[in-house]
């Protein structure tokens, strides 16, 4: 009797230990193809990424000197002169700026509306940005102490300097929607296009001394769907191979 009762069971564990082997194939076969997956759309972001860059360099770097303007390694479009762009304390363009974003802009948002860049767009960022420096005209208002009079001179000159570069970035996408190239594009612009200020939050340094000039500036900057963690993956799987190819 005891001998019936293995000769039932042993079929039964065989059949077990096979549906566990299909089993671990099927999940092994599902995590394989989820890494070669993963593999390939981090390769294709961080190509379109240098291609972008690529791309921005190509159609721009005869233009950025004679623009006082320069495009970093992070992909943002610096505009430096603050002479060009605005009178001093003011958020108007210049006509020579506004001349300047009649020729870049159409041919910016052109190279970001292609179809291997596109999809990773999720900002265009306007960054306005100053110097620390402000001449305080406000502080002998009469009449009950405000917030702002209570401030200190150097809060005073931030809170200023925040205010006039959000009007200066605000003027810059203002203007860009009023360009006649860009109006098949207003839709798109609007979703994408944001006005920042900066104040002074951000100076930036010569030789190790702040330079007021440099740091009056306005910047285009692209910002990619997932860069940070989409690079870090990349970075991860990049060691990973190198570990492999060594051992």
């Amino acid at each position: 009797m005891e001998e019936g009762r293995q000769t039932h069971w042993i079929p039964l564990a065989d059949l077990m230990t096979g549906l566990m082997m299909v089993f671990l194939l099927i999940t092994v076969a599902s995590l394989s193809k989820v890494t070669r997956t993963t593999t390939l759309v981090v390769q294709e972001y961080v190509q379109a990424k240098e291609d972008l860059k690529q791309a921005l360099i190509e159609e721009f770097s005869k233009d950025l000197e004679q623009w006082d303007a320069e495009l970093l390694g992070d992909m943002t479009i610096r505009f430096n002169n603050p002479a060009t762009l605005f009178a001093t304390g003011s958020s108007s363009l210049s006509p020579k700026f506004q001349n300047i974003l009649i020729d870049f802009l159409p041919r910016y948002i052109d190279i970001l509306r292609q179809d291997k860049f596109e999809p990773y767009i999720t900002e265009i960022r306007v960054e306005g940005h100053t110097s620390s420096f402000w001449k305080n005209t406000n502080d002998n208002i009469g009449g009950e102490e405000t917030d702002y009079q209570k401030m200190s001179s150097a809060q005073k000159s931030y809170i200023n300097n925040l205010r006039l570069s959000q009007e200066r970035s605000a003027s810059v996408v203002q203007f860009a929607l009023t360009i006649l190239n860009l109006q098949s594009q207003e839709a798109w612009m609007r979703e994408k296009i944001t006005a920042n200020g900066l104040s002074s939050s951000r100076l930036i340094q010569k030789n190790g001394i702040t330079s007021e000039a440099l740091s009056q500036r306005v910047e285009f900057k692209v910002v990619l769907k997932s860069d940070e963690v989409v690079q870090e993956i990349y970075n991860m799987e990049q060691a990973r191979q190198q570990q492999n190819q060594a051992k």
